[in-house]
């Protein structure tokens, strides 16, 4: 697992690697693992969440992210004994399905020498993270970094309009409202 330490010390490790090869990187990072390196969460997370790469200032799919880059993460990997998945590019579907409205002037940049990161925002964050707590229920993780990061009203509603603009069916909708007032805000209005 990855904590904030072991995170920044992998990336620094990855950057390393990177620059002996000559080689730069830009990545648009999500989830546990954004959260962890922007100081809001303290819990552990087994990778760090890819959304895109970033080429010629415009985002592109993160799949497959570039064979330097993922030799390089292999051996910072080995180096660590985290998982061979830790740098994790399946959450690139979402640039596919569209991010929130004004996702990218939200980012905050982390660098790493040849290696720059562009950190989801707070409030993408929190509309990702009720995306999947929809999606994995009351008791997943992802409700409890919602409720870590207190988010309000405001930015819930934004959040749960967005989720529903990638799942339109019924079911996904009498689910976000039952996550929404688990989270104390059933008010909410979807529409």
């Amino acid at each position: 697992m990855l904590s904030h330490e072991i995170l920044t010390e992998a990336l620094t490790s990855l950057r390393e690697l990177l620059a002996d090869r000559g080689v730069s990187s830009e990545l648009v990072v999500i989830g546990g693992g954004g959260l962890l390196l922007q100081g809001v969460l303290t819990r552990t997370t087994a990778d760090l969440d890819v959304v895109a790469r970033v080429e010629g200032g415009k985002l592109a799919t993160a799949e497959p992210l570039p064979t330097p880059l993922v030799d390089a993460a292999a051996e910072v990997a080995r180096l660590y004994r985290l998982p061979e998945t830790w740098l994790n590019s399946g959450p690139t579907d979402l640039l596919t399905f569209g991010l929130p409205e004004g996702f990218a002037d939200r980012q905050e940049t982390r660098r790493f020498g040849g290696l720059t990161l562009r950190l989801a925002g707070r409030l993408d964050q929190i509309a990702f993270k009720l995306y999947a707590a929809v999606d994995q229920g009351p008791r997943s993780k992802h409700v409890r970094d919602l409720q870590e990061m207190s988010p309000t009203r405001e930015e819930l509603q934004f959040a749960a309009r967005w989720s529903l603009t990638h799942d339109t069916s019924p079911d996904f909708r009498d689910q976000l409202e039952q996550a929404l007032a688990f989270l104390g805000e059933a008010e909410i209005e979807l529409d």
